[in-house]
């Protein structure tokens, strides 16, 4: 085809699909106006005001799902199966006229939402043959349908959807052309075409496709349905009943790979994942902060989000214990000592119980006495439930003494009565007494002989000894509870009531999760599913995870298969090598990362004055697109905040995601899962030395960088990072 014409014809197509995008937010703008319509009118055709509140909710959430955010696409790819004539456009061709820089949209559709089981629109296996001959779609973050109700955006997560991150050109899956689209602030600037059957296939070698992957970041994480890879596509779309671990070098996008999971699952699995709840639990506030726009940007409004300390929450913590204490605390061992406790409240009865009732008197022998607390016992039944189940066995031999004198039936308010008449409260309190959480964990830490009785054979004297408090508060209530003392707590809960459970939970940083911490969130995910995420070679915490099997163990999902993921995508190689250096030095069993960038940069140097080569260096980092990290030792921060400030340079906080500031200062421990374009690193080796994980926290902190990472300092590199520097 001659350059004029194929000229032509890019120009052609390029206008189509902007008459297609143009046709797409119309359609979107009327399907919001009905919800907002059907909103305004609900109350007035739901039956009664349970319903009408029901209503109002669901469709609420159905405006809020249906936000549309002009500078960002509706689309980013579209699929022709074979048999559609009309996608002679291009070998390899690009249409070009500007910039190619997809933005991520803001929330979605539920149409298109598969029925609860079903497939789902265009459904079948993704493979392109039978229903999908010769068809066209357009995959986008939602679905998008016409007047008629025909597609005319298929959400990126319809079966059909799945070919356009899994075919390739040695399996087509029936795939003709795959087309990616690039925009700029909205605006669809150009589109490059994979020919698949022709063999053509552009891989990593895609310029849309590395645009998007090596876009600056500032401000919240975004989605990667654009960009998502055939392995990370075959953890997001596993199925609902299946509990998997991503070991996730960093860059690999094993967070991207944890929140996409969610949000395919309740595509497909809808209404029961909105009984059931799903979970994002990460390491800490700013964390969360910065992931939490992902979902809605993939119109999912309705997951819950918390650190492990804010779902264990049940008392304020205001005080802080050695970390030789904490340590002790979260070890799996005190789930056993907390059970015995729980266990050895229970007594045998000693003595019947007589009833006055009127002219009657009714009596329980020692005999049937005993058989209901063993049998109690016997059933494993949280202690709390046990205690009733008690209650109500002894009440039921009343009733049968009742029913044989009186010929008839007690009712209901002779049957509470029973229940709180006091022979029936005193015998629960003597052999089944009433407990709380806290007052358990208290009584255990305020009592050597006590714990002594739980402890024996599981801890050693020295270690009760570091346990029980010298000087105890006289009760739980006065008691100051420490982070540690609030995760003994959520065990004893958990051994006292049954607590409400979620669908799903997707467990990010899940490296630093103490066995205890895996407990906590075990109870919450019994009868649900697992995603966790994390990297061993990022574990900070005293009580780090060295072994997946293990934490899958305390986690309740044993048999869960463990995934690692190597090829990084958004730090550069050259950042990944220098990080690497420390690998040998955090002794655990990960596969190094590798990183697929060759852009970039290092620069490595020694220098006189930290804080003045810290403000050149921000400044200098401005000069390019993107965000600004400084990470430095916690101590540090205070300082070099305030001399940005001498400098005019704003800083934000790590957990400020929204904030105007393009340099965010944040202290090392607060770094884990964030990313900036820029990163400045300030004296490694005080980093290094101010805790006992140094090396894993400083691993964490080299791997921040997504563009460039400038490593300043003043003492000498820590050892393993020697003759691995640059610039």
């Amino acid at each position: 085809m001659p350059a004029l014409d194929l000229d032509t014809h890019l120009d052609t197509d390029l206008a189509a699909e902007r008459t297609h995008l143009a046709k797409s937010r119309a359609a979107l703008r009327r399907m919001r106006e009905r919800a907002e319509a059907l909103f305004s009118t609900g109350d007035q055709v739901a039956g009664d005001a349970y319903a009408a509140e029901t209503l109002g909710r669901t469709l609420a959430r159905r405006v809020a799902e249906l936000a549309d955010d002009p500078t960002t696409p509706l689309f980013f790819g579209r699929l022709d199966f074979t048999g559609n004539t009309d996608h002679e456009t291009t070998d390899n061709a690009t249409a070009d006229s500007a910039t190619a820089d997809s933005e991520a949209t803001s929330s979605g559709s539920t149409d298109g939402r598969p029925a609860q089981g079903g497939s789902g629109s265009g459904s079948g296996s993704g493979s392109g043959s039978g229903d999908h001959e010769g068809r066209r779609y357009h995959v986008g973050r939602r679905h998008v349908s016409d007047e008629l109700g025909e597609p005319l955006v298929l959400d990126w997560r319809a079966p059909v959807s799945r070919s356009f991150y899994r075919a390739s050109a040695r399996d087509p899956q029936g795939v003709a052309v795959r087309r990616r689209f690039g925009f700029s602030n909205g605006v669809l600037t150009s589109f490059e075409d994979e020919r698949l059957d022709r063999g053509e296939e552009l891989g990593t070698t895609s310029r849309i496709l590395t645009s998007e992957i090596e876009r600056p970041r500032v401000g919240p994480m975004r989605d990667i349905v654009a960009t998502i890879q055939p392995e990370q596509d075959e953890l997001v779309r596993a199925d609902l009943a299946d509990s998997i671990c991503v070991q996730g070098a960093p860059g690999t996008g094993k967070t991207a790979v944890g929140l996409h999971r969610a949000a395919y699952l309740l595509y497909l699995h809808r209404e029961r994942l909105r009984r059931a709840g799903v979970l994002i639990v990460g390491p800490n506030r700013a964390f969360l902060s910065y992931i939490a726009a992902v979902l809605p940007a993939l119109g999912e409004v309705e997951v819950e989000q918390a650190t492990v300390e804010e779902l264990i929450s049940r008392v304020p913590v205001r005080a802080v214990e050695a970390p030789t204490v904490a340590t002790l605390k979260h070890d799996v061992r005190m789930a056993s000592v907390l059970q015995r406790a729980v266990q050895a409240q229970i007594d045998t009865p000693t003595e019947s119980i007589t009833v006055s009732d009127g002219s009657f008197r009714w009596r329980i022998g020692l005999e049937p006495l005993h058989r209901i607390v063993e049998e109690t016992r016997r059933e494993g039944l949280p202690y709390g439930t046990g205690r009733e189940r008690v209650r109500a066995r002894v009440v039921s031999l009343l009733q049968r003494q009742a029913e044989a004198r009186r010929a008839e039936s007690p009712g209901d308010a002779w049957l509470r009565r029973m229940s709180r008449c006091r022979p029936v409260v005193d015998f629960l309190d003597a052999v089944w007494p009433a407990l709380t959480p806290e007052g358990l964990v208290h009584s255990l830490l305020s009592d050597p002989d006590r714990l002594s009785a739980a402890a024996d054979g599981l801890l050693s004297d020295a270690e009760q000894a570091l346990l029980v408090w010298a000087k105890p508060a006289r009760t739980p209530k006065a008691t100051r509870w420490t982070a540690a003392d609030a995760v003994l707590i959520d065990e004893a809960t958990g051994l006292l009531e049954r607590p409400s459970g979620f669908g799903h939970v997707v467990v990010d940083e899940a490296q630093d999760l103490s066995p205890m911490q895996c407990r906590a969130i075990a109870r919450r995910s019994e009868h649900g599913s697992i995603t966790l995420l994390g990297d061993l070679a990022q574990g900070t915490a005293p009580w780090a995870a060295t072994d997946w099997k293990e934490s899958l163990a305390h986690l309740g999902k044993p048999d869960a298969v463990v995934v690692p993921l190597t090829i990084g995508f958004r730090v550069p190689a050259a950042v990944v090598a220098f990080a690497n250096l420390l690998l040998p030095a955090l002794a655990v069993d990960v596969p190094p990362a590798e990183s697929l960038r060759h852009d970039g940069g290092l620069d490595v140097r020694a220098v006189t004055d930290l804080t003045s080569a810290t403000v050149a260096e921000v400044r200098s980092a401005l000069a390019h697109d993107g965000s600004v990290g400084v990470i430095a030792a916690d101590d540090a921060v205070d300082g070099l905040r305030a001399a940005l400030a001498d400098a005019g340079v704003a800083t934000a906080t790590a957990d400020d995601v929204a904030a105007a500031e393009r340099v965010t200062l944040v202290p090392a421990t607060l770094v884990k899962g964030l990313e900036y374009d820029h990163v400045v690193v300030v004296e490694p080796a005080a980093i290094v030395a101010a805790e006992p994980r140094g090396l894993h926290r400083l691993y964490v902190v080299l791997t921040r960088a997504v563009s460039r990472l400038a490593v300043l300092h003043h003492e000498p590199l820590p050892a393993p990072l020697v003759g691995g520097s640059a610039g």
